[in-house]
């Protein structure tokens, strides 16, 4: 007995207008169902027009919704048991195991004329079909080959690519149906593990567009709470609103009812399928001998009234055969399936219509740019042209990036210092171990204001960096070679030279990484052109010079663009090097300036003036919770010392009174550890006792002479007050000048020479040479060099190839689309 577990599998319930029909022809089962009249003859062009489009899509790759039912099941559940009744003969399908592994679409076609099948495949990657064939041997050799080979081709234990069969039969239904391979649970021997899943995965593809219907086929033995199948299909069509769902081999489930009430409660499938979904209950002969096709076909009718004749006689009370009864029998689900694909063909021809007068249009416009294409490899002036205006119009619009632009939008296409820092590769700033942050680091800036604010940065890091200390043997080796030489400025040129050589190791590095920061800003114009260049086009209409799809000419502007970048910034290294040298020659008399910036004045001013000097000039933050900065430099390091400064000393009469003495005696020399405010005259004062007027004279030149190198050395470098005894060391003052001499250095290489250097060595080739320099690049070579951007070897066969299909699609599509014209007018 039955339990209430017992469910079959779901199909949309058809309308009245189906049954009624689906009732008649049962009663009077022919071997094609559709009378002849306009209607037939009405869905006869529609079915034509639809399968012509199919193979059209098929051939091309073209998605069309193009209404289409497609079988799915598990591999033994009878689908092509299913297909060969559904063709009105056998050809050995189920032996081939065509569903398995690679989808056969059908494609039926009811011609009272066709006494017996012609069947015709169409050619792989082609639209054409081949010649007729009788054979059923022929036809599954011929599928089992087509799969094996292309399996072979791409390596794979499964394909989507479909086979395309056309059937013209007198004893077939217009109907297309699209085979699957079945679903399994394991992998057969010798196939891959993943072949279940890949089988999964290509058939809910197959069946998930929302044009094509679902025919789900399930044996009768199976439980509808335990198919695992019905799940697979919820997931593809939850509702099962556009699913047909098949029982097959029924007769194997007749014989466990004895009740009517166990019959009804199984045929009506309720609480698993829902109350709009009906299966189909079907059996179909079970005898594969060979037998001929008219016995076939008789079979098949035979069973459909046995099937009926158990239900009628064999139950007790029967069946509700008025509920039930149109889904009983395979004449009743093929009279379905044609109806059904009848009505859907109606429906969908409008916007079937619709899609194919704009796939026309998109192909006619494929077809003109393939053309032009070709064209253009012949008129080498007009690709000339072309180009030059592209390019141009890509340096256009790096200058106006440069002189300040928000189009394309910064949050997508800026970067943050940090990121900048990150992408370019350069890394922090050399030198520098404090954590700079300079205005406005955390938004997305590019083009002008990047550049700016990597200037900025520039600044800021070189105004963080101190003098170094300098090893006491150094600062020997340095005054004891000038002192050596004469002279009294030993002092002052043991210090500047220090400051000279500090300024060349610190500074050096750091003014190549802002080269390089920078022309990493400006390299990343090249994309922010182009896409402000497309979005320009695109919004005027117009276009400044077609080179779309040439690869190769892109790839050489992209490559003649950094080559510029790349080149400024060598230029650029070169000059501000040369600059840093010459701030750091010998010399150079920046270290012995008196009025330094309009004169250091007292040291309190001095102060000041560096303060103002090191900071940035007015910059706005705009930072969230920033305020606006007029200076960056009021905790600036390496400040001058706060000393007062006395004017040097002048020429006065007694200075050169003492100058002119012939036998001036050199100081003895100090050391590095000596006290620098030692009054060498009072060693001398000791021995003018014994002297007579002409040395005492002599001493007290020499005193002199002493006491305004002391006061020369110590008023100018260390801005002393008096030359009475001081506590410093010879070497703490050099430090201390030297710190000076370094500012002063850095203060005249940044503000006098760098930053314009850097602006007029970067900015203003790109706003006035950039065109020019990528014209010379790209455009000042002979034709055969010009035409190497655009047509590589072999190009102009592949877009002759291309033209040829777009050409044939065109013819196809338009053909198509005139037939269904025709089609919309007798609708």
């Amino acid at each position: 007995m039955a339990s209430n577990t017992f469910h079959t599998t779901p199909v949309k319930t058809p309308n009245p207008k189906s049954l009624s029909s689906s009732m008649s022809s049962r009663k009077t089962h022919q071997s094609h169902p559709t009378d002849p009249s306009s209607n037939h003859s009405d869905f006869k062009s529609r079915f034509e027009a639809y399968n012509r489009l199919q193979a059209a899509a098929v051939a091309f790759g073209e998605k069309l919704p193009i209404p289409e039912i497609v079988a799915v099941g598990g591999q033994s559940d009878g689908k092509s048991s299913l297909l060969e009744a559904l063709l009105g003969f056998r050809f050995n399908v189920r032996e081939v195991e065509m569903g398995t592994r690679r989808p056969l679409i059908l494609q039926m076609v009811h011609d009272a004329s066709a006494s017996d099948p012609r069947c015709r495949f169409q050619e792989e990657d082609s639209e054409e079909y081949g010649s007729p064939i009788v054979s059923a041997s022929t036809i599954a050799d011929l599928i089992k080959y087509r799969t094996d080979a292309l399996l072979k081709k791409t390596r794979t234990a499964v394909s989507p690519k479909a086979i395309v069969m056309r059937v013209e039969y007198a004893h077939c239904p217009n109907l297309t149906i699209i085979d699957t391979p079945g679903f399994v649970l394991k992998a057969k021997k010798g196939e891959p593990e993943g072949t279940p899943d890949e089988i999964m995965s290509m058939v809910k593809s197959l069946a998930s567009p929302p044009h094509r219907l679902l025919l789900f086929l399930q044996q009768s033995s199976v439980e509808w709470c335990s198919s695992l199948w019905l799940d697979a299909i919820r997931e593809i069509d939850p509702s099962f609103r556009r699913t047909i769902i098949v029982v097959s081999k029924f007769d194997n489930r007749l014989k466990e009812f004895s009740d009517r009430w166990e019959v009804d409660r199984y045929l009506s499938a309720s609480g698993y399928l829902g109350d709009n979904t009906h299966p189909y209950f079907v059996a179909l002969p079970k005898d594969r001998g060979t037998v001929s096709n008219e016995e076939f076909r008789r079979q098949i009718s035979q069973v459909d009234a046995e099937v009926l004749r158990h239900l009628r006689d064999s139950i007790s009370g029967g069946f509700d055969e008025e509920k039930f009864g149109p889904f009983i029998g395979f004449g009743c689900l093929r009279d379905f399936l044609e109806s059904e694909l009848q009505k859907k063909y109606k429906e969908a021809a409008p916007s079937t219509l619709a899609l194919l007068e704009q796939r026309c249009g998109e192909v006619t416009a494929e077809l003109a740019h393939v053309e032009s294409k070709l064209q253009a490899t012949s008129d080498v002036a007009h690709l000339r042209s072309s180009a030059m205006l592209h390019a141009a119009s890509i340096s256009s619009q790096v200058g106006a990036l440069i002189e300040g632009a928000a189009d394309p939008d910064p949050e997508q296409w800026g970067k943050t210092t940090a990121e900048e820092q990150l992408e370019s590769g350069v890394g922090g700033w050399p030198g520098v171990t404090a954590d700079l942050t300079p205005p406005n680091a955390t938004l997305k800036l590019y083009g002008g204001a990047a550049f700016e604010r990597v200037i900025h940065e520039f600044r800021f890091a070189a105004y963080s960096i101190e003098c170094p200390e300098v090893s006491r043997e150094k600062v020997a080796n340095i005054l004891l070679a000038h002192a050596g030489r004469g002279g009294g400025r030993g002092v002052v040129e043991a210090a500047a030279e220090i400051a000279r050589a500090a300024a060349r190791s610190w500074f050096s590095p750091l003014l190549d990484t802002a080269c390089d920061r920078l022309a990493f800003v400006l390299r990343g114009l090249f994309d922010l052109a182009v896409e402000r260049n497309q979005s320009h086009d695109s919004s005027y209409g117009r276009k400044n010079g077609n080179t779309d799809g040439y690869i190769g000419f892109h790839a050489a502007l992209r490559r003649s663009y950094n080559n510029f970048i790349q080149d400024l910034s060598k230029q650029c290294k070169q000059l501000i090097r040369h600059h840093l040298d010459s701030v750091t020659s010998p010399y150079s008399q920046v270290c012995y300036e008196k009025d330094f910036l309009g004169g250091l004045g007292s040291s309190a001013t001095f102060t000041n003036r560096f303060n103002q000097a090191s900071a940035a000039p007015f910059f706005l933050e705009l930072s969230d919770g920033a305020s606006i900065q007029h200076t960056a430099g009021e905790d600036q390091e390496n400040m001058p010392p706060n000393q007062p400064q006395h004017t040097p000393p002048g020429k006065g009469a007694e200075a050169k009174e003492a100058l002119r003495e012939s036998n001036m005696t050199v100081p003895e020399t100090p050391s590095p550890d000596q006290p620098s405010d030692i009054v060498y005259g009072a060693k001398e004062k000791g021995k003018c006792n014994d002297i007579g007027r002409r040395r005492h004279t002599r001493i007290l030149a020499n005193s002199r002479n002493a006491e305004h190198y002391q006061h020369q050395n110590g008023s100018l470098l260390f801005g002393g007050g008096d030359i009475g005894p001081r506590s410093g060391s010879a070497y703490s003052d050099i430090c201390s000048s030297a710190a000076q001499h370094f500012a002063k250095i850095r203060e005249v290489l940044i503000e006098r020479s760098v930053l314009s250097t850097l602006n007029s060595g970067f900015l203003t080739p790109c706003r006035d040479r950039l065109v020019v320099a990528l014209g010379l690049d790209l455009f000042a070579v002979n034709d055969e060099r010009f035409m190497d951007m655009f047509v590589a070897p072999g190009a102009v066969d592949v877009l002759q190839t291309e033209r040829q299909s777009l050409h044939k699609r065109q013819k196809i599509l338009q053909s198509c689309l005139t037939e269904f014209k025709t089609i919309a007018r007798a609708l």
